[in-house]
């Protein structure tokens, strides 16, 4: 009924011709169907329909869409692979497989099995699906997020223009509940005292009147006490919404197949290869407006996905240089660094990461003469201000680490020796407005780790 052009108001003719054809005993003649171009007569509008013309179309076009063809994607599934359906080998042109791996069952990986399966053809292409989904999803963010405070603005407009209507509806039946009570009024205030049979039945409707004018107007104070008025919102508000999209994308609670849509609205299809030389998985995203997009993802052995980070191994090899394990730890918190699973940083935690990576423990020397020494140590062998030494650091007129923005800056103590380091101290005696050091008299109420 959906195919029927009926269905949308239009008049179609000649959408059949007579074939010709064999059977066992005579030849026969068979009704077969015509493409859409090939009609003789389709006129939209010629009739009312079911729904609109550009409605029925729309339906038609998703209906074909949801056929897992070569041509379409396919409707969504349930599944967590965000591609299915819509990576295409470069190599052979297929479309690649999903698969689900892992204890869960929830782990995609994509293959291009279907030469395998169909003519006995070598395997082209096969790959993990969680990080291919993670490039994609942010580089689908970074198109949608400029929409994201238009949509939203959109979906609050929307929301206020439904709860008005409600509220109209509710308004519109009281006021015809009103009439009905006056007029039943006015019917029982008409009647004689003396026919106590019509007096009893007119109150009676009098009543139910009543009764309804009193329900509809609990609805209306129980729909103004669930609704809030919609609030204005400020431009930082405004600004927020756009960074949101990502937390409301990667929240358990959004629905899979809503994200696939979402994808299959703005992507057309993802072209996959794998680059041996380089060890690389290259893709080339064709957007729906006609751009295409080339990105390239290194391999990964198996479970590498969950590993640390490279800058975080980097920073933990600099700070050994000056703290233990549990120094360690809180910085790496402090600055809002987790491990490869999620987790935020203990100290048998980073002895774990520490051994994995072969990274020495910090150990102070016996005779008391660090080789690292941090700011405010560094600031005092040299004898100018902590803020001093820092400013020269920024500036590249000391050689000095910061692994971390928020956490200690390292000096090597050869360094300290150094002609960039004593015309520092040179030029802080100098300059006379800024003491060299801290007020001999100056407490301190924390021992301070940078």
């Amino acid at each position: 009924m959906i195919e029927n052009p009926i269905y949308g108001g239009a008049y179609a003719y000649g959408k059949t011709r007579a074939a010709s054809g064999y059977d066992a005993t005579a030849i026969r003649s068979r009704s077969r169907r015509k493409a859409r171009d090939e009609w003789l007569a389709l006129i939209p509008g010629a009739h009312e329909g079911y729904v609109g013309w550009e409605r029925a179309e729309a339906i038609r076009k998703m209906v074909s869409d949801n056929v897992p063809t070569s041509r379409h994607h396919g409707a969504p599934k349930h599944g967590d692979a965000l591609l299915a359906g819509l990576v295409r080998c470069r190599r052979c042109g297929r479309k690649l497989t999903v698969r689900y791996t892992g204890t869960k069952h929830n782990i995609p990986r994509y293959s291009c099995w279907r030469g395998l399966l169909d003519n006995g053809e070598p395997r082209c292409i096969a790959f993990g699906g969680l990080r291919v989904d993670d490039v994609i999803e942010e580089a689908l963010l970074r198109v949608v997020e400029p929409g994201a405070i238009a949509a939203a603005v959109e979906a609050e407009a929307q929301a206020a223009s439904r709860r008005d209507q409600v509220r109209d509806a509710l308004m519109r039946d009281r006021e015809a509940a009103r009439y009905s009570a006056d007029r039943a009024f006015r019917q029982y205030d008409a009647i004689d005292p003396q026919n106590r049979l019509v007096a009893a039945e007119l109150e009676l409707r009098w009543n139910r009147a009543l009764t309804r004018v009193g329900e509809i107007e609990s609805r209306i104070a129980a729909h103004d006490a669930s609704t809030s008025e919609p609030s204005l919102l400020s431009p930082i508000h405004v600004t927020a919404l756009a960074a949101d999209l990502k937390a409301v994308w990667a929240a358990p609670t959004t629905d899979a197949r809503l994200k696939k849509r979402i994808v299959r609205t703005v992507i057309r299809e993802v072209v996959a290869d794998i680059d041996d030389e380089a060890s690389e998985i290259v893709f080339l995203i064709h957007w729906v407006g006609g751009v295409h997009t080339e990105l390239r993802l290194p391999k990964r052995r198996r479970g590498q996905r969950n590993s640390t980070s490279g800058d975080i191994i980097a920073a933990v090899r600099q700070l050994v240089l000056i703290a233990n394990d549990d120094l360690i730890a809180g910085i790496l918190n402090r600055n809002g660094l987790v491990t490869g699973h999620g987790n935020r940083w203990t100290r048998e935690r980073v002895t774990a990461h520490r051994s994995h990576h072969k990274i020495p423990v910090f150990r102070p020397a016996a005779d008391g003469k660090e080789p690292w020494l941090n700011l405010n140590k560094a600031a005092r062998l040299l004898g100018v201000a902590p803020k001093t030494l820092r400013l020269a650091a920024e500036a590249g007129e000391i050689e000095g680490v910061h692994p971390l923005p928020d956490g200690p800056w390292v000096f090597s103590r050869s360094t300290l020796d150094e002609p960039a380091a004593q015309r520092i101290v040179h030029r802080a005696r100098q300059n006379p407005k800024y003491p060299m050091g801290s007020h001999p008299d100056q407490q301190n109420l924390f021992t301070s780790t940078t």
